[in-house]
């Protein structure tokens, strides 16, 4: 939050099941207060609206795969630089003798983003792909 950003509260008023499932949820991600996860949750709502409305956003790609896998780290470069998408940055790291794990910071269209995400996580010798949507309008 900004620092002279004014809070205010509100009341909400919910069934006894689902403030149970608050509090768990609390508990469960290590939020400090139901307002820290109510404005979390909010914000996650912000960001889908923003991924929908088309305007530019941020992802970031997270893959799994086996290093030893014939040129596909070339085919993973290949579908970055084909992209109309700007590659802010990747970090590559050696996990063990078989694997590495990228992550790839994404910036551009909705579906551009997507569409690389789903290219890459296709690609034979992936065994994970998982792309984190984010925004600069939170």
């Amino acid at each position: 939050m900004a620092m002279k950003e004014k809070v205010v509260r509100f009341c909400v008023s919910l069934p006894k099941y689902l403030l149970e499932e608050l509090d768990r949820r609390i508990i469960k991600r290590g939020y400090s207060s139901r307002s820290e996860l109510v404005r979390d949750l909010i914000r996650e709502l912000m960001i889908e609206e923003n991924w929908q409305k088309g305007e530019e956003v941020i992802g970031v790609l997270t893959v799994v795969y086996d290093h030893h896998q014939r040129e596909l780290s070339q085919k993973m470069l290949d579908i970055q630089h084909s992209a109309h998408v700007k590659v802010l940055c990747s970090t590559h790291i050696h996990l063990d003798h078989h694997n590495c794990l990228e992550c790839i910071m994404l910036k551009g269209k909705p579906d551009e983003i997507e569409n690389i995400s789903i290219s890459i996580g296709g690609l034979r010798g992936v065994k994970f792909a998982k792309l984190t949507k984010a925004s600069t309008v939170v």
